[in-house]
């Protein structure tokens, strides 16, 4: 394919259209960032070969005219020698280096059409490859994204999650356990005030224990009465 024709594909080309239908969008992005490197370098070179073409044929057209001129001075000098002949002749070469030089222009006139279409191509392959590099980085982002996702589904997937929510449960009986035994020390705490119901069942007991040692004082025939005595 021709730098010609092959540029003004890039050019035309749809982006969209070919990311849509590639397996592998990444790829087919980076391929199309390297086909545009590499036309650019090429619409360059061309380019650059053309600008020096243009330079040579500007020497030739000056050498071309200065000839001219010199053709010109030597047919005014035969014809003032009475030699028409050789007037005649010189005029021919004269002509010969004008046709040379009108020749040339034009083909210089045509390299300077050459290289300001090198000028547009340049500039919208630019555009181009920097649109191309923008939605490489959109993609690339894109990827890394729902790389992200699937492996964080996947992880989520995994025992190893469940082996850690095993482990929070484990702590969490610790930690109930701890609790439980600053609350059992707190019950068996002296310290703490004895509850209402606590203190009656107490006066209780002592009523009943007063009761028995009486009765074991009758039993031994020690009442009250012989006390007295």
């Amino acid at each position: 394919m021709g730098i010609f024709s092959r540029t003004r594909d890039i050019i035309a080309a749809n982006f969209n259209d070919m990311l849509d239908k590639a397996d592998d969008p990444q790829k087919m992005i980076r391929m199309i960032i390297l086909e545009m490197e590499e036309t650019l370098v090429e619409v360059r070179a061309s380019a650059a070969r053309t600008i020096a073409d243009q330079k040579e044929m500007h020497r030739h057209t000056v050498k071309l005219d200065k000839l001219q001129a010199d053709w010109g001075e030597k047919a005014q000098l035969a014809l003032s020698k009475d030699r028409e002949d050789l007037a005649r002749a010189a005029l021919v070469e004269k002509k010969k280096a004008g046709d040379m030089a009108d020749q040339l222009k034009q083909e210089i006139a045509v390299l300077d059409d050459a290289l300001r279409a090198y000028e547009q191509d340049i500039q919208k392959l630019q555009n181009r490859l920097r649109e191309a590099r923008s939605r490489q980085t959109a993609i690339a982002a894109r990827l890394e994204s729902a790389e992200n996702r699937v492996k964080l589904r996947t992880l989520m997937t995994e025992d190893r999650v469940d082996d850690a929510l095993s482990r929070f449960d484990q702590l969490e009986r610790r930690v109930d356990y701890a609790e439980g035994r600053a609350d059992a020390l707190a019950i068996t705490d002296g310290k703490e005030k004895p509850s209402l119901a606590d203190e009656i069942a107490a006066l209780e007991g002592a009523d009943a224990i007063d009761d028995e040692l009486e009765q074991m004082k009758k039993a031994l025939g020690k009442d009250s009465a012989k006390k007295e005595d």
